[in-house]
């Protein structure tokens, strides 16, 4: 990686250019910044949920998360530049397993509610698919690794699972769509 900042306030992005890793200057504009910006408000959004009460293999597993989500910005940062390892994705798809072995089946869809720690991860996963498009958008114009793409697809499928777990804290339960199939096959 290039310079480590040593002042915040340089104004060099004040005609609405920044510098990325490589010391290209680009849009602030550009798909590959945009990028960057969906990971980085991701990993500020799990910064918040952190705040919560869970269980510490949970907290393990997020700060983790917010680990790779630096590298995965860095990655974004520095074009033709892998950060982000194939062993990440299959951390995720690791904790997808263990996590999603304790809840029950889902027969119906949920409601992005509950707890505030379940709500919470539920607007990390919206800001992840967010992130994910983002960078899909920048993959269709510029060549990039399938990692990010993969990680932040099985991140989004992670923090549903996670709100689920969050929601089960203290004997609690997912707040469920009020379907009118649901309705009719109860009527």
């Amino acid at each position: 990686m290039s310079n480590r900042l040593t002042q915040i306030a340089t104004r060099t992005g004040d005609a609405g250019t920044t510098g990325l890793g490589n010391n290209q200057r680009v849009s602030k504009n550009s798909l590959r910044v945009h990028a960057m910006g969906e990971v980085d408000e991701l990993n500020s959004n799990i910064g918040v949920l952190l705040c919560e009460d869970m269980p510490h293999e949970v907290r393990d597993l997020l700060v983790e998360i917010q680990h790779q989500l630096f590298n995965l910005g860095g990655e974004l940062s520095i074009p033709g530049f892998e950060l982000l390892k194939e062993e990440a994705v299959q951390a995720l798809d690791d904790a997808l397993e263990i996590h999603n072995a304790q809840l029950p089946k889902l027969l119906e869809f949920i409601l992005p509610a509950g707890t505030r720690g379940a709500a919470h991860a539920h607007v990390c996963r919206t800001v992840a698919r967010r992130a994910e498009r983002a960078v899909v958008a920048l993959g269709n114009e510029e060549a990039i690794g399938e990692a990010p793409r993969q990680y932040l697809n099985r991140l989004s499928d992670l923090m549903f699972v996670l709100a689920r777990v969050l929601n089960r804290l203290n004997g609690g339960d997912d707040a469920y769509w009020k379907s009118e199939r649901l309705k009719r096959n109860e009527a």
